[in-house]
């Protein structure tokens, strides 16, 4: 499934690095999609990460993740008025990234590590 430029209408240009950047490239989107990944579902999990993402913030990087298929929500089983989020198949296929950049920053930068068994324990 591709992203429809319908939904990501900000485009810069047509190169696909600077398109995927206009999507993912921001401050807090690949923390939210860590977030994700890492097992967070509920909008105040995300609120307890501890880079402190402001609300306002969190509420517009899920929608664009939300409105673009990235991200899926369902009806929360815990919360009647509440929704729970999940990366979808195409929110999945950016996992890749993720490490990626788990992994360069675990190689270059002291003191950093990628919370999935990776700690300073497993050091």
């Amino acid at each position: 499934m591709k992203i429809s430029s319908e939904v990501t209408p900000e485009r810069r240009s047509p190169c696909p690095v600077a398109c995927t950047l206009d999507l993912i490239g921001d401050k807090w989107t690949l923390l939210v999609i860590r977030d994700l990944y890492l097992g967070k579902k509920m909008f105040r999990e995300f609120r307890q990460s501890p880079e402190g993402i402001a609300s306002n913030i969190l509420t517009d990087r899920l929608r664009k993740l939300t409105s673009t298929g990235v991200v899926e929500t369902t009806p929360s089983k815990h919360k009647s008025d509440a929704v729970e989020y999940s990366l979808s198949e195409v929110g999945q296929s950016l996992l890749p990234i993720l490490k990626a950049v788990a992994d360069w920053g675990d190689a270059h930068l002291e003191g950093v590590y990628f919370g999935l068994g990776r700690g300073p324990a497993d050091s």
